[in-house]
């Protein structure tokens, strides 16, 4: 079966896709992925998100999304890309379940992937403190002492961030100076409520006993001392990586991995890309659903 518009990705960008596609009578496929919802169902509370001013939790965020979709005729399926084949007006998707998805034209909404530390405690107090996004969750911690992990733009651009909300803001990093860029660095050393701890590593969150975030177990990689640092959140900012590799010799990706576009549009005509697996700036829930849109409305545009 040829399908009029496969969507891969359930998250923000690709619910949105599919509601628009949908709306318009094109019945889309939308293929879940590994992570079904993406990676906002991992957050608790979103408070940025225009609609809600109660907030809402990711989850459910991402689950009315879906049903809305579903509400016009979106069909949703358990299954994930391990391939593609972009050449001549039929695409092919390779899958892990359903085998060979063939499609008229394609949304890739596959998102991108944290980069966490892998140290004890992280994945049990993931949206309980331990967060990759401070964008999303600093407001959380507001007059609070919290803690960013990493070294580059991205780390120094988070702790920039939650210095406007946080009492403090330690930036903790393996090494013994930033690899940010100059101005970026000079920047955030320049806050004076944000202090670096050089040479030092995360070897455990505390405390998963108590539900939240208590502390850090600290490692200096220099002299081997260990120490623990009360803070309320940890932030991992060592990067993201997007969910493109079934992409590789299908379409034009970038240095990172992060599909080429222009606009929404991608080098293979007729494959379209929205949200964090073509944004490695942003990555808000709002920016994802809206290139969700014009991801759906040029597919329309280009089936039309």
């Amino acid at each position: 079966m040829t399908h009029d518009i496969l969507i891969l990705g359930s998250g923000p960008a690709g619910c949105t896709a599919a509601l628009y596609a949908a709306r318009a009578g094109f019945k889309p496929l939308v293929l879940e992925g590994a992570q079904p919802g993406g990676q906002l169902t991992q957050t608790t509370d979103v408070e940025n998100f225009p609609g809600f001013p109660g907030g809402i939790n990711g989850y459910d965020l991402v689950q009315a999304m879906r049903q809305q979709a579903e509400r016009f005729g979106a069909v949703f399926e358990m299954d994930e890309a391990t391939g593609a084949d972009f050449a001549g007006p039929v695409k092919r998707v390779e899958t892990l379940v359903g085998g060979t998805r063939e499609a008229r034209a394609v949304i890739l909404a596959t998102g991108a992937s944290a980069k966490w530390l892998g140290v004890p405690g992280e994945r049990a107090l993931t949206g309980r403190g331990v967060s990759g996004c401070a964008t999303c969750d600093g407001a959380f911690f507001r007059g609070r002492e919290v803690a960013v992990v990493g070294g580059g733009d991205v780390a120094c651009e988070d702790a920039l961030v939650l210095a406007r909300l946080c009492a403090k803001v330690w930036l903790i990093h393996r090494r013994d100076a930033l690899r940010a860029s100059k101005v970026m660095a000079e920047r955030v050393l320049a806050t004076p409520n944000v202090e670096p701890i050089w040479d030092t590593v995360v070897e455990n969150v505390l405390d998963p006993a108590a539900g939240a975030v208590t502390a850090l177990r600290l490692r200096n990689v220099t002299t081997g001392a260990v120490r623990d640092l009360p803070v309320a959140a940890l932030f991992v900012a060592i990067g993201h990586a997007p969910n493109t590799a079934f992409l590789q010799g299908a379409l034009a990706l970038d240095a990172q991995g992060y599909v080429v576009t222009d606009g929404v549009r991608t080098s293979a005509p007729g494959v379209f890309a929205a949200g964090d697996v073509m944004d490695p700036a942003y990555k808000q829930a709002v920016i994802a659903a809206g290139a969700g849109a014009r991801a759906a409305l040029e597919a329309e545009r280009y089936l039309g």
